[in-house]
């Protein structure tokens, strides 16, 4: 069994792993840090629309227009009588200024099946948008079929291509997917890294043009393993109710939620459930990992992750709270506290960064703290604003790493 690094522990990564960046990223205690404020004024939505949709993913084009992909469905399910004028597109564009742009998608097409509950949305280099939904609809209770498919698509909405045959319920045995969460395009080996993790557990890389799966890996580069196969598995709970990953259980991903690549090719894999991230090569070689928000009574903490334009910053989603890491070292630099959304659901599910540095936060369910329809449309934009004062190193946990 693998070693598993203790919680809070400050992880580097080994020497010549990553290339030499432009500027260090600041240890604990120098200052330096990206500093946000919210815009209150981004988007700006049409007037019929109701502003309580759901949004699950967002994502940053090369002219920093930013796409949301919604879950359109789930305000009918509150209120069937809701005029489809209320009801926004599936995939929506807006510019920086947050205004709204185009939206389209939500229905099913030749050669492919829009998915039972919309969840990933990603760009690659050519400017195709890839789609991925999570509904399992193993148990049967589902109005859809289980969302088996990668989804290509132009800008327009055009499909492009499709990957997998819609309502198969897979297994990490097999190369079918089951509750994938979202992807991710690298243009130097023109492969699909996709997040398999809501009722898989694993990372799997497509070729992207043909749709053939070249290989698969679980935490720490172990072979993926269904629930059935695992051997039992430790839990433990602190005195404040909060949930304490045990190395039984961390030899396995617990909700592959995102995975992204630094321009240096290291895959960063969000285990939503285990708290963590962790880093390996485009391989599946295992080199680190990160625990977050383990004194958290909030069970969901590594939901999604993301880069400062230069990648000396990483981004990761919380609950209720974004982290701000060195992504050298992965020593945490600071938190940035939303204040927005539900208990199991804040913005954090997904965070995506422009050119410019900002943040784009969203909340994948309807529900607001008192159980009720929530009246706020479920994207939010985090503007970056400077960094916080420099100070020499280094206080508290800070140790100046190795360059």
């Amino acid at each position: 069994m693998k070693s598993v690094a203790a919680a809070g522990m400050i992880l580097s990564l080994a020497t010549g792993v990553l290339a030499a960046e432009p500027a260090a990223a600041p240890h604990v205690g120098e200052g330096g840090v990206p500093q946000f404020e919210r815009d209150m004024n981004w988007p700006q939505l049409p007037p019929a629309w109701n502003k309580g949709a759901a949004v699950s993913w967002a994502a940053a084009d090369d002219q920093d227009h930013i796409w949301l992909i919604t879950r359109p469905r789930e305000l009918t399910n509150l209120d069937p009588n809701t005029p489809k004028t209320a009801i926004p597109p599936a995939v929506l564009e807006f510019d920086q200024a947050g205004t709204y742009l185009r939206g389209w998608g939500g229905e099913s097409g030749p050669g492919y099946a829009w998915p039972g509950n919309e969840h990933g949305l990603t760009f690659d280099s050519k400017g195709f948008i890839w789609i991925l939904g999570n509904n399992d609809n193993s148990n049967g209770r589902s109005k859809f079929p289980s969302d088996s498919q990668v989804l290509k698509f132009t800008r327009d909405g055009k499909f492009v291509k499709a990957f997998g045959t819609p309502g198969q319920i897979g297994s990490n045995k097999t190369d079918i997917l089951r509750g994938a969460a979202n992807s991710y395009y690298y243009a130097k080996t023109n492969e699909l890294l996709v997040a398999d993790g809501y009722g898989n557990s694993r990372i799997v890389v497509y070729d992207a043009d043909t749709g053939k799966v070249k290989r698969t890996w679980g935490a720490y580069g172990n072979k993926p393993l269904d629930a059935a196969d695992r051997p039992p598995a430790k839990q433990s709970t602190r005195s404040n109710g909060a949930f304490e990953p045990v190395a039984d259980a961390l030899q396995q991903f617990n909700t592959v939620h995102d995975v992204k690549m630094s321009d240096d090719g290291m895959v960063y894999v969000a285990d939503r459930n285990n708290k963590r991230i962790q880093v390996f090569t485009i391989d599946g070689k295992f080199v680190t990992e990160k625990f977050l928000g383990l004194d958290s009574t909030f069970p969901l903490q590594a939901r999604s992750v993301g880069f400062s334009p230069d990648q000396r910053f990483l981004y990761i989603g919380g609950t209720p709270v974004i982290y701000i890491l060195n992504r050298k070292t992965l020593e945490t630099l600071g938190t940035i506290f939303t204040g927005i959304g539900t208990p199991g659901h804040p913005p954090g599910h997904g965070v995506s960064v422009d050119h410019h540095g900002n943040l784009y936060l969203v909340q994948a369910d309807t529900t607001g703290l008192d159980g009720k329809s929530t009246t706020t449309f479920g994207a939010y934009r985090w503007k970056f604003t400077g960094y916080s004062p420099a100070a020499p190193c280094c206080v508290g946990e800070g140790v100046r790493a190795k360059d």
